[in-house]
């Protein structure tokens, strides 16, 4: 097959673009998403909202008695999604239990050994002469939920972030905002903000934009940036609204919608996720996060070497 006359004078590596792409596509993407909260905030009903998948059927539910009992569990849940022939596969990390027994006290420090332990296992595989069958389950995004009923951070919330922030990307979630009015919903992520800030606790940074992108790219990085935390909504029903079926939660005095950003930040969380920084999550976590991890290990195993050549003197 012989060049197009246009493309006689070009070497061709404009072309590596759709080499990647087609790649890419077929080997499909992997992602892993933590849920972290207090019972009763909506975490299961947003996360079927984000990917249109009931993924918490099978989970048994548990009565406030046992959960003031409970300790912090961590479970995993992997289901695969195609959407126009490109494959997902999303881990689901989930915390039952945390925040809900009566002494929570270090109920953060399953979830900071589970994350950890994920970064040992990554460690382990990366230094095996068999690197082929790599698997990567560190945790790319932790979604934060905090309730929407308080005045700003619980003394939890501030705990868990701290333990947390320099080991895998946070992302606060403001939940069950259609409980309040939007002037309350401004005011809670003003004082969210404050405290995150006097608490020195670092949430996941969003890179600047590229100021090659498109137009519609950059508004849409600015709304995602200006929504933080996001205040969310999410339904496991659609309802009829104005003659179309939409996700909806319908009340007495009328419908929050989901996908409307004019009522709630479902939209900006969403695109966050899936369609604008689901890779720049993934690369923080790798470049970032685990290489801080790794140094860190380098050091404590150079440290523990000269402290037995010292003894062996």
């Amino acid at each position: 097959m012989y060049p197009q006359e246009e493309e006689k004078e070009c070497v061709g590596f404009a072309r590596l673009v759709k080499q990647v792409q087609r790649n890419a596509v077929r080997q499909g993407f992997e992602f892993t998403l933590m849920v972290v909260g207090e019972s009763g905030l909506g975490k299961s009903t947003l996360i079927n909202s984000l990917f249109l998948q009931d993924l918490y059927k099978d989970r048994p539910l548990s009565g406030p008695r046992e959960r003031m009992y409970q300790t912090v569990a961590i479970t995993k849940k992997t289901v695969d999604i195609v959407e126009k022939g490109v494959k997902l596969r999303l881990n689901l990390v989930d915390t039952p239990g945390f925040g809900d027994s009566m002494n929570s006290t270090n109920s953060w420090k399953p979830v900071l050994d589970y994350v950890e332990q994920q970064f040992k296992h990554y460690h382990i595989g990366e230094a095996s002469p068999n690197r082929k069958n790599l698997q990567d389950h560190r945790v790319h995004c932790c979604l934060y939920f905090i309730s929407s009923f308080g005045h700003g951070l619980k003394p939890i919330d501030v705990q868990f972030m701290k333990a947390l922030h320099r080991k895998v990307n946070i992302v606060p979630v403001l939940a069950k905002a259609d409980c309040l009015t939007p002037s309350e919903i401004q005011r809670m992520k003003v004082r969210i903000l404050k405290e995150l800030d006097e608490n020195d606790i670092k949430i996941f940074q969003f890179p600047e934009c590229d100021p090659n992108e498109d137009e519609l790219y950059r508004q849409q990085d600015l709304e995602i940036k200006k929504s933080i935390p996001f205040a969310v909504v999410g339904s496991n029903t659609t309802v009829e609204h104005n003659s179309k079926r939409i996700r909806a939660r319908l009340y007495p005095w009328g419908v929050v919608e989901v996908e409307n950003p004019a009522h709630c930040d479902f939209v900006h969380l969403r695109n966050m996720l899936v369609r604008t920084h689901m890779q720049d999550l993934k690369d923080t976590t790798d470049y970032l996060l685990y290489e801080n991890y790794r140094m860190q290990l380098m050091c404590q195993n150079q440290a523990s070497i000269t402290s037995i050549c010292l003894l062996s003197i």
